[in-house]
């Protein structure tokens, strides 16, 4: 079966992912069966599903009609044979326990039709034991969602022992034309990628603390300033559910041995039933005051343990031929949100560090989750999980930068801030290769305009990345010196003598406004949100807001949206002059590129010195006139000149190269 062949959907289970996975198909255009084994449960799941179709429609993420033609493709049942009669896929997403999973595949086997392909949404158990129930486990594999399913961009799409690859190629697929990002676990293994390196890192977590190393104020105060994570592992715990981590601990202990063990702390709250945030008390109480992490907590021997642990899984899931660091690294940005992936913060902390840390802890208490990994020591030997030859952080072989994708089209240097999975966030990683990228384009000669965007549709950039930022500290001086860095190199795509255009797309907030403030022309769709909110945070835009909004907009409207740190509508700051143009969401990316490519097509020697004069009349408009009339001789001699004139004679389009 091909991708195209794919027209209906059957989603088993109806509960918080079941609704969200079937609420996510319809949107993609399928038509979608949702079945659970009440009337009452598939009757709360299409009404979640309406309610949140109506939640993105008022924030314009979707129109109306689309809203109500998604609705209308789902339909809700309980009948099983009903259900699955007519599916080309069947998910399946009812509660994470083998017997139920086993007993489902068992009923729906029966009335599945034979090229039905099957995919199971568990987050870690045994895609090879739950195929075997089926009379068809080449086409079975894992296809885990990720909650929300409606904001998660992450798919894993696991292959069991008897898979087939053209039923990965499918999922993965159908996963795209969902608009979620696939990654491959290629092979069945427990915790797939984002688990098996989320799970042991809570466990550790807890052990750290049972041990009394350190309080669980400081671990979390490690975890989410020091190491720049979004959550501390405890507070992620509460939010997750600490149940619902130590049943995939539960099970990673049982099919992978003693170095799973849950630790006792977590055994305990499981028991007395302080299951975090939905149980009102976990391992903070949020009955009385819920999450308190102190900022300056952090710990750099508690740092290195969490590290060295998580190294040891990449390390374990690389040696399995599970996935490689790319992957893993993917998969945990997207699917957890870390500023980076492990494998590439394993290899900025120093991995042959790690392998001591682990020797130490292994010889400290001769536990099994401290013995290292062959692979890990392979890996240090080689200078890191992306070797040596990529020590530098330029990422894996073959891609040029970690957080941006630059390529060069139609004359067109296209700049995308890609970490999506930080809503497009700015942190000092990026601002140095986007200085770089900068640079290259720049002096490139067969670049005539520049177009910078964001990954995704849901923000252009949602402003600094705060967390990684305070990761690297957090001290005067330091932050004088990230201000520094910001204001350099957005200047230097305002100087560039090519005309910049950002295309803006959902969020654009604090430093995301600041960059987007440095481009020549501003094209945003309607659902856009802009704003520099830094007072809320008692901070002031520090990378040339305080100048630059001024100079578009007027002291006046700078001060208001400055001082006020609301949130604008893309239309009022096209009233207030920032934006050039609004367009439909639909149509924000073709119309970016268009404005593009006709800027690229237009004379680079006028618009250099155009430029260039006007940015000397900021400050003196006599210097600006001065360029303008040196300029305005220069252009007499050149060949674009001729060109324009020539074709405008002869009513044609001029082709200008620069000369």
């Amino acid at each position: 079966m091909e991708i195209e062949d794919v027209e209906r959907v059957t989603v088993l289970g109806a509960g918080n992912m079941g609704h969200g996975i079937a609420e996510v198909a319809a949107l993609a255009g399928y038509e979608v069966v949702m079945r659970d084994i009440k009337e009452e449960f598939v009757e709360s799941g299409y009404e979640q599903i309406e309610w949140s179709l109506d939640k993105l429609a008022e924030k314009d993420q979707i129109s109306s009609a689309d809203a109500e033609a998604a609705l209308d493709r789902v339909t809700p049942l309980v009948d099983v044979e009903e259900a699955v009669s007519d599916a080309d896929v069947v998910i399946e997403a009812v509660p994470e326990k083998m017997e139920i999973k086993k007993d489902v595949y068992a009923e729906i086997e029966q009335h599945a039709p034979e090229e039905a392909v099957f995919a199971t949404n568990t987050s870690s158990l045994s895609i090879t034991e739950l195929s075997e129930v089926t009379d068809r486990p080449a086409q079975f594999c894992g296809m885990h969602f990720f909650n929300p399913p409606v904001r998660m961009q992450l798919v894993e799409v696991i292959s069991g022992a008897h898979t087939d690859d053209a039923t990965l190629d499918l999922i993965e697929d159908l996963a795209e034309e969902m608009g979620k990002t696939p990654v491959r676990v290629r092979k069945d293994s427990p915790g797939f990628i984002v688990n098996r390196i989320l799970v042991p890192l809570m466990n550790e977590a807890a052990w750290i603390v049972e041990a009394g190393d350190a309080t669980i104020e400081q671990v979390d105060s490690t975890t989410k300033f020091e190491m720049g994570l979004p959550m501390g592992s405890f507070e992620l715990a509460d939010q997750v559910g600490i149940d619902v981590g130590y049943h995939v601990l539960d099970y990673m202990h049982s099919e992978l041995g003693e170095a799973y063990r849950p630790c006792p702390l977590l055994v305990e709250k499981v028991e007395k039933d302080e299951l975090g945030k939905k149980a009102g008390k976990g391992f903070y109480d949020y009955e009385n005051g819920g999450v308190d992490i102190p900022t300056d907590a952090a710990r750099d021997d508690v740092r290195d343990r969490l590290l060295a642990v998580m190294a040891n899984e990449v390390a374990g899931l690389i040696a399995n031929d599970v996935a490689d660091a790319e992957a893993i690294d993917r998969a945990v940005m997207l699917g957890a949100g870390f500023p980076d992936g492990p494998a590439k913060l394993a290899d900025n902390a120093g991995i042959g560090g790690l392998v001591d840390t682990l020797d130490e802890l292994h010889e400290a208490t001769g536990e099994e989750r401290y013995e290292a990994v062959d692979y890990l020591r392979e890996a240090a030997a080689a200078g890191g999980f992306y070797g040596a030859g990529d020590a530098d952080g330029n990422g894996p072989e073959g891609a040029d930068y970690d957080t941006l994708e630059v390529s060069v089209e139609d004359r067109v240097g296209r700049i995308t801030l890609d970490r999506p999975h930080r809503m497009n966030t700015i942190s000092a990683e990026l601002l140095d290769e986007l200085a770089d990228a900068i640079d290259a384009l720049d002096a490139d000669d067969d670049v005539r305009a520049i177009l910078l965007t964001g990954a995704g549709d849901r923000a252009f950039s949602a402003g600094a990345d705060v967390q990684s930022m305070a990761a690297g500290g957090a001290d005067p001086i330091s932050a004088v010196e990230l201000s520094r860095k910001g204001q350099e190199t957005f200047g230097k795509l305002e100087e560039s003598d090519k005309p910049v255009v950002a295309g803006i797309d959902g969020y654009c907030l604090g430093g995301g406004m600041e960059l987007a403030t440095c481009a020549d022309f501003r094209v945003a769709s309607a659902r856009s949100e802009l704003g520099q909110p830094e007072h809320n945070l008692g901070l002031l835009p520090g990378w040339g807001g305080t100048q630059r909004l001024a100079r578009i907009v007027g002291e006046g409207r700078a001060k208001e949206i400055i001082f006020t740190a609301d949130r604008y509508e893309a239309e009022t700051l096209e009233e207030y002059g920032f934006l050039n143009e609004v367009v439909g969401n639909e149509e924000l990316a073709d119309r970016a590129v268009e404005l593009a490519e006709d800027l690229a097509a237009g004379p680079p020697i006028a618009q250099k010195y155009t430029k260039r004069a006007m940015h000397a009349g900021r400050t003196d408009a006599e210097a600006g006139l001065q360029v303008e009339s040196q300029a305005f001789g220069h252009l007499m001699n050149t060949d674009d000149l001729m060109e324009g004139v020539t074709a405008f004679m002869g009513d044609g389009e001029p082709e200008f190269e620069g000369k």
